[in-house]
């Protein structure tokens, strides 16, 4: 089992990154009560070289590899390929997930239009001193549900400026262990091969979407390569759901694209 923490905050000894740590120590028991191979590791973003996306549309249009800045953007997605599963942590700036996290989503919004991430779990989690969790829990969500990945849970953690460590340990030694374990079973039991009912409903809008482009579009040829615009296609993977949930979920999702387009 690989599991991948994107850290988007610059304190490393900060809130955020104490809480995933916590999530770690959790990840590791776990792995070793149940005797499963377990490699963590924790990307800090604010350590890497990492430019402001320019919105010149050209990994839209012409593909990633075509982007013209150069830098980590391509060694943290090649990180992400090769984890089973993700947690995603930021601190809550002004609202939002903060401008670190913000950037890396939109350097790879590319995402949005051809979900790579198929078949992988994520968590993603926020802290914050005092304010709601709400808005940058639904940031996260939004942006990893359309990169296909299958959202294990949300976390949202009201921390005050910066909490003592003994302070943490104690007041959330509970909820990181949930955390953990909802991201362990859901990758051992592989539970993105059991997508939601709105996991379902996006991939018809989608591939609705896509079945609409031209066919010498980026996007049209990487849905056609991938299988996913043939219609009898249900989801990025063999999905294990029943017949009827999923009849309906694709449905909902042939209404739900008339009502976007």
């Amino acid at each position: 089992m690989n599991i991948l923490a994107l850290v988007s905050s610059y304190r490393k000894k900060g809130n955020t990154a104490r809480i995933v740590q916590m999530i770690v120590a959790h990840l590791d028991a776990m792995a070793e009560r149940h005797n499963e191979s377990l490699t963590f590791e924790t990307l800090y973003l604010g350590d890497m070289d990492l430019q402001m996306c320019r919105g010149c549309r050209t990994c839209f249009d012409q593909g990633e590899e075509k982007c013209p800045l150069k830098d980590d953007i391509p060694a943290i997605k090649a990180k992400i390929d090769a984890a089973d599963g993700i947690i995603f942590a930021s601190p809550v700036y002004v609202d939002d997930v903060n401008g670190i996290a913000k950037n890396v989503l939109d350097r790879l919004a590319y995402l949005c239009h051809r979900p790579g991430f198929a078949g992988k779990c994520a968590f993603p989690l926020v802290t914050v001193g005092s304010s709601p969790t709400h808005h940058a829990l639904r940031t996260l969500n939004g942006a990893l549900l359309t990169w296909g990945f299958h959202l294990v849970g949300q976390a949202g953690f009201k921390m005050g400026a910066l909490m003592p460590q003994a302070e943490v340990g104690s007041r959330f030694q509970s909820e990181t262990a949930k955390v953990a374990e909802k991201l362990f079973r859901a990758v051992v039991q592989q539970q993105a091969q059991r997508p939601s009912w709105i996991s379902l409903i996006v991939f018809k809008v989608q591939q609705l979407a896509w079945q609409r482009e031209p066919p010498d579009s980026y996007d049209y040829a990487y849905w056609k390569a991938q299988g996913w615009l043939d219609p009898s296609c249900t989801f990025y993977v063999q999905p294990r759901a029943s017949r009827v949930k999923v009849a309906l979920a694709r449905l909902v999702g042939v209404v739900a694209a008339r009502v976007l387009t």
